[in-house]
């Protein structure tokens, strides 16, 4: 017999836990299917490097025998040549293996891994480390890594709504101090310092959910403010549009100029859902249902980027001159008078992708608003 000393071990759930996990039967494992399995689960459970070496070797060493259970028992001495870890380094790796229920400790009577063989040197048992568990959870590891998948999406949609509540906090701000001086914004103004010292960056672990709300609330307070200063009481004018689109003038015009309307009234949401959807139906068609909230807008504007031909470098530069929610907004225009064109058969936008990149650059120099061409595109079907 092959023995090697390793000392007791205490008993803990976690080990009882992992005695009673068994394979499914008639299941045949091999040593690809084991190395899956621990690659999903160093995935799903995000474990530290050290664990994940040890966890490979400890795979390596399997012999894929035909037994009930996965069985190994490779020594410390060697867990440590392998890995290059301390020998106290591997000791706390497998002690947490076990707790994460990945790996179950099958001790002998005098707590050494060794391997049982018959007269005639076969292996028939084996003491020291069970890995089925690892093998029979892996469904639990695809569960885990969607669901993580899915947590980083849900965390980089928040920071999306936190960059457009931010961008809108900062641009109704200084739209209060320049048109309406006499309007006090103290208190906004240290409300935002506030929400920005409390604010987590992208970078970091802090989660945006818990500050998004703030932000919202803030937001629709500075509007309802702006709204009340330039009203000063009275009924305020309805929003007026000139006749015709931008994007015609700009068809048009080949050196690129674009005339469009300025708004006037309550600023409120410039380009809120309500106005998108019914100036482009290509957002119900795509998302299959009702649109009420800007990260819906935002979801589907960055994922028809692609289906328009707009390089990633174009959707970035969109982001950075306009806001996500503006650059999806755009976007979701373009894909609409494309669409609008080819069923007009007149086969004027050629290029989508450079089309967007154009309108981005106009927008950002103030030539091009997508609030009246989605009035204009709304008008026109309504006609």
């Amino acid at each position: 017999m092959e023995m090697v000393q390793t000392g007791g071990r205490p008993l803990t759930r976690a080990a009882l836990t992992g005695k009673r996990r068994a394979l499914e039967d008639g299941r045949t494992v091999t040593r690809r299917d084991l190395s899956a399995s621990a690659r999903e689960a160093a995935k799903a459970l995000a474990l530290r490097p050290a664990l994940r070496l040890v966890l490979s070797e400890l795979v390596a060493a399997w012999g894929e025998q035909d037994w009930a259970r996965l069985i190994v028992w490779p020594s410390n001495e060697y867990l440590v040549s392998r890995t290059g870890l301390s020998e106290r380094a591997v000791r706390y790796a497998l002690r947490d293996l076990v707790a994460l229920e990945l790996v179950t400790p099958k001790d002998s009577a005098n707590g050494k891994r060794y391997a049982v063989r018959s007269r005639d040197g076969t292996i028939v048992d084996a003491f020291g480390f069970d890995l089925t568990p690892l093998h029979a959870r892996r469904g639990d590891w695809a569960g885990a890594i969607q669901a993580r998948a899915e947590a980083r999406e849900r965390r980089r949609r928040a920071f999306d709504l936190l960059t457009m509540h931010r961008r809108a906090v900062a641009e109704a701000l200084q739209a209060l101090a320049s048109r309406h001086p006499e309007t006090s914004i103290a208190d906004l103004a240290a409300a935002r310092a506030s929400l920005e010292a409390r604010t987590p960056e992208r970078r970091s672990a802090g989660d945006p959910e818990r500050i998004l709300d703030a932000w919202g609330e803030l937001r629709q307070m500075i509007e309802d403010r702006f709204y009340g200063a330039g009203c000063d009481g009275t009924g305020c004018p309805h929003v007026e549009t000139e006749k015709g689109s931008p994007s015609e003038a700009w068809s048009k015009d080949s050196s690129g100029k674009v005339e469009a309307s300025r708004r006037t009234g309550r600023p409120g949401p410039e380009l809120p859902p309500s106005l998108v959807v019914a100036a482009c139906p290509v957002l119900r068609d795509l998302v299959g249902g009702d649109i009420r909230h800007e990260h819906e807008v935002l979801d589907a504007g960055r994922r028809l980027r692609a289906s328009i031909g707009a390089h990633p470098s174009a959707w970035a530069e969109a982001c950075d001159g306009l806001g996500p929610y503006r650059a999806a907004v755009l976007v979701l225009i373009v894909a609409q008078l494309h669409d609008d064109d080819v069923a007009s058969g007149r086969d004027r936008i050629r290029n989508p992708g450079g089309y967007f990149r154009r309108l981005v650059r106009l927008a950002g120099e103030g030539r091009y608003h997508p609030a009246a061409e989605l009035m204009a595109m709304r008008r026109r079907r309504m006609t």
